[in-house]
């Protein structure tokens, strides 16, 4: 079987080579979320060779996790896999009843996740919101932590209620951060203000169904390409940006929206 290939595999690059005898999962970590940011960018380009190339470095990076817990005497791959497949079994009781000694009813995605996020306080967890991890890039975290709260049933009932709160949260910016007083912005505040302004519409995008960070990637992907059209079309022309106006790029930069 591949599985049982990439572990013997494994085991001999542990034994065998220099490089990957000396890492440890300290060491790892750092590639490791290098090798998920790459499968992420592959996902959002629906470049599906690309894909299958992320998902096995991601394997092989699991299967080292692994490999170096088992040398330590503290798990192996079977006991990791077995722990999931229990986590599965255990997490949806509308499933396996017997797991879970009864029926659990959940016709509904959110009645899914309003009985996950239940399981989770039974097996420990003191707070709805103790499963987001801390290290998460700030905008995949505010998106987190509005998905739970909701899961725990605090949540706005109306998309237009959000939709208000994006409006407040933007007056109340640029009345504070967009006037011509003169006087010296506090940047702490306006800081503060823009966090809160950030994190409204990261809760309107949830309401209709966008993926802030998904979005804004996109966005990202967007600009640099159009970025670049204008650096090559200024190139091409004998220009340097330095030396042109604004005018002068927003003729490449028109150009670029429809190549």
């Amino acid at each position: 079987m591949a599985f049982d290939r990439l572990l013997t595999i494994m085991d001999e690059l542990r034994e065998q080579c220099p490089w990957d005898r000396k890492q440890t999962l300290e060491s790892l970590r750092h590639l490791t979320i290098e090798e998920t940011y790459e499968l992420s960018d592959a996902i959002l380009e629906n470049d599906l060779p690309e894909i299958r190339k992320e998902l096995g470095d991601i394997q092989l990076h699991l299967v080292f996790y692994a490999r170096i817990a088992s040398e330590l005497g503290r798990f192996d791959m079977a006991d990791v896999l077995n722990s999931i497949c229990e986590k599965l079994i255990r997490r949806h009781p509308h499933i396996y009843p017997d797991a879970a000694g009864g029926t659990v009813v959940a016709e509904t995605e959110e009645q899914v996740k309003a009985n996950w996020e239940q399981l989770k306080l039974k097996e420990g967890n003191k707070s709805v919101l103790g499963g987001v991890p801390g290290s998460l890039p700030a905008l995949v975290k505010a998106m987190r932590i509005q998905e739970k709260a909701r899961g725990a049933g605090f949540d706005w009932e109306e998309r237009q209620q959000v939709w208000e709160k994006v409006e407040e949260e933007m007056q109340e910016f640029k009345a504070e951060f967009n006037g011509d007083t003169g006087e010296a912005i506090d940047s702490q505040r306006a800081e503060g203000e823009f966090g809160d302004l950030l994190f409204s519409l990261v809760n309107y995008a949830r309401f209709i169904d966008i993926n802030p960070e998904t979005a804004l990637e996109r966005t990202n992907k967007k600009f640099i390409k159009r970025f670049q059209y204008l650096e090559e079309r200024a190139r091409a022309n004998g220009k340097a940006l330095a030396d042109m106006t604004l005018a002068e790029m927003d003729v490449y930069w028109n150009e670029a929206k429809t190549v």
